[in-house]
C-alpha cells in the first residue's frame, strides 16, 4: 500500500471570515489536516488550488440579469473537447472566487504548507468548470489538451509515484472534494473521503446524505482521520 493525501482548495476565498465563497467551518479544519500532513505514511502530499481567470464562466457576475444570481442561477456549459461540443452540462453559478492574482487564491496560512510536495492549479479554462483535481466536469483530463484547465496530469504523477490509495480532505465536500475522490477511483486508485477533515457548501444533513450516497455508489470509502484506515497506514 502506497497512500497519497490530497488537500483540496484550502484557500482564502473558501474560508471564513472574508472568503467570497466561504464554507462554514472550513478554516477550523486546519489542525486535522495538519495532523494528516504530518503522518509519515503518506508517500506524497498534494494540495489543489482553484486558479480561475476573471472571466470564468461559473462566476455569476459574468452573466446578464436576471439569470445571474449566485447559488441560484444556472448556465449551460459546452464540452470544450474537439468533436464533443454537442455535449452540455448545467452549471451552477457562484460568486467570483480564487481569481489568479488576488489574495483569495492563496492557501490559508493555518495549513502547514512545508509538508506539501506538490501544488496543482485547476479551473484555468474560462469556458468550463473543474471541480476535480483530475479532470473537468466532462471528464477531460486537461480540457482540450493545453494548460488551460489544470497545470498537471495528476493521474500520471500519482502513478509514477506508485500510489495505490488516495485520501482526500478539504473543501468543499459536496463539490471539489467529492469529485476529486470519485475521479481518483475512476483513475484506478482506492479512494477515501475523510469525513471529519472536510466541510460542505451546504452544512445541512440533507446535503451530506446525498453526498454520502454518491460517494458510496462510486466505490469511495468514507473514513475519519482518527479511524483504523489511517491508523494502520503503511508507507514504503
Amino acid at each position: 500500500m502506497r497512500p497519497a493525501l490530497i488537500v483540496v482548495d484550502m484557500q482564502e476565498d473558501f474560508c471564513p471570515p472574508n472568503g467570497s465563497l466561504a464554507v462554514q467551518g472550513a478554516r477550523a479544519l486546519a489542525p486535522t489536516i495538519n495532523k494528516l500532513l504530518a503522518n509519515p505514511s503518506f508517500v506524497v502530499r498534494v494540495a489543489t488550488r482553484d486558479y480561475h481567470p476573471s472571466d470564468h464562466i461559473s462566476f455569476a457576475s459574468n452573466h446578464p440579469p436576471p439569470n445571474n444570481r449566485p447559488f441560484e442561477s444556472y448556465v449551460e456549459l459546452m464540452n470544450p473537447a474537439p468533436n464533443k461540443q454537442n455535449e452540455t452540462k448545467s452549471q451552477r453559478l457562484w460568486p467570483a472566487h480564487c481569481v489568479h492574482g488576488t489574495p483569495g487564491v492563496e492557501m490559508i496560512p493555518e495549513i502547514d504548507s512545508s509538508k506539501i510536495d506538490l501544488y496543482v492549479k485547476k479551473g484555468m479554462n474560462s469556458q468550463v468548470e473543474m471541480y476535480s483535481a483530475f479532470c473537468d466536469v466532462f471528464g477531460n483530463p486537461d480540457s482540450t489538451g493545453g494548460e488551460e484547465s489544470v497545470d498537471l496530469d495528476l493521474r500520471s504523477f500519482l502513478t509514477d509515484k506508485k500510489v495505490t490509495d488516495v485520501f482526500v480532505v478539504g473543501v468543499a465536500g459536496d463539490y471539489c472534494v467529492k469529485q476529486t475522490v470519485i475521479d481518483a477511483v475512476r483513475a484506478g486508485f482506492k479512494g477515501y473521503f475523510v469525513e471529519d477533515a472536510t466541510r460542505c457548501t451546504d452544512p445541512g444533513e440533507a446535503c451530506w446524505a446525498e453526498t454520502k450516497k454518491e460517494l458510496i455508489a462510486a466505490g469511495v470509502s468514507i473514513v475519519r482521520s482518527d479511524g483504523p484506515e489511517i491508523a494502520t497506514l503503511v508507507g514504503s
